[in-house]
This record gives structure tokens, sequence and C-alpha cells, in this order.
């Protein structure tokens, strides 16, 4: 029986969900899923950029609760040390909680502008200017990554906590059309090919269509 339970909202909409599924799936934790019902409020919070603290995606391990994902991805990189969801390197461990650390506080308006809907897909989709300049940031952040650790992933040859929380933004730009040069294209397909991501893709897509409010572009 796993050890762990691991609260989410909607595979579909819930970005703050897919961060936290997808770092305990990379920290290689046994755990089962807890799904919280589409009228839950916790739920609609989360999906509707509500909340000022976000209660889900929330880990119960070994008679341990955290809540908040980065406090989630802390906890599993000191309970599954040889997953290395942090660089070993002193100085590229720092740059990935900077690059973590800047996801989970800002980027406010590609969030309001470009909710994560994997189902769905927007061809040529007019982005503001607000939201641009938040996408033109990911994409020197992924670019500077790339460079600096050669790749595939942001900080080397193997998935790490960023990966993890810039893996919504992967499926945003998929979702509404966005132009990536050849290096961060190569990037998101590499996310997207991740077994992981493959696997909650296909739970996102078999979800029934349940929170109506969602679907508007806002």
């Amino acid at each position: 029986m796993p050890k762990a339970v691991l609260t989410i909202s909607s595979k579909n909409y819930g970005a703050w969900a897919l961060r936290g599924w997808l770092m305990t799936k990379l920290a290689g934790l046994d755990f089962s899923e807890k799904v919280i019902p589409a009228d839950d409020p916790a739920m609609k919070a989360e999906m509707l950029l509500l909340s000022s603290s976000m209660l889900v995606p929330s880990l119960l391990h070994d008679g341990i609760k955290v809540w908040d994902t980065l406090a989630i991805g802390e906890y599993l990189n000191e309970t599954c040390p040889k997953a290395q969801l942090l660089p070993a390197d002193a100085k590229a461990r720092a740059h990935c909680r900077a690059i973590c650390g800047e996801m989970h506080s800002g980027f406010a308006s590609l969030r309001g502008s470009l909710p994560m809907n994997i189902k769905a897909h927007f061809p040529n989709f007019k982005v503001w200017s607000r939201a641009q300049a938040d996408i033109d940031r990911v994409k020197e952040i992924w670019t500077e990554c790339l460079a600096t650790y050669k790749g595939p992933y942001l900080f080397g040859k193997q998935p790490t906590l960023a990966d993890a929380m810039y893996a919504p933004v992967v499926t945003r730009f998929l979702s509404y059309d966005i132009a990536l040069d050849k290096a961060c294209a190569a990037y998101a397909k590499r996310i997207m090919e991740l077994p992981a991501m493959q696997e909650w893709v296909a739970a996102a897509k078999a979800e029934p269509d349940e929170i109506d409010e969602l679907d508007a572009e806002f």
C-alpha cells in the first residue's frame, strides 16, 4: 500500500496540481492520488487564481503533511535524495531555486491570460502585452539554462524541480500556439515526452468537462 497520498485538483486545468504531481513522480515516491471534486471551493480557488495560499496540491507522507508546491519540492528533495531534484552543484542549485521561486511568485499576467487547458487549442491566439512580457521572460530563462547546463533539461541530463515548475507553461505554450525558437521548442517537446507527462495528459483528456467558467479566455 502506498505510504503517501497526494491531493490534487483537475488534471486538465490544475497547473499547481501538475507541478506537485510531477515532482512526486520524479522523486520516485510511491503515492496514491486523492482528487478533490470540481465543486470543491479549494479546487475552484486554485483554478480561478482566487487563493493567496495554495493548499492544493498537498502531500501526506509518513504522518507529515506538506502543502505549497515549493515546500513539497524541498521536502521531496530531502526525502528522496537519490532523485536529485535539485542540482548537486551549489551554484546551479541556487540558480534552480531562484527560477523555481520566480515561477512560484510571478508571471501573473501569463497565468491570467493563458490559463492551463490541456484539451484546448487556440491557434493564432492574440497575446496582450503584459502576458507577452511574461512569455519572453520564460523563454529567456529556458534559453539561459539550456545554454549554461547543456540540456536536454533546464539543469542538465535529468529533470529537476525547475522542469516540474515550468511544465504547465509548456502545456500553455502548446495550447495557445506560442511561437518558440528551436532550442525552446526542443525543450518543450522533451518535457511533453516524459512518461509522467504523457500519463498526466492522457488523464487530462479523459477528464469530464465540469468547470464551464474555465473555458473562457481571460
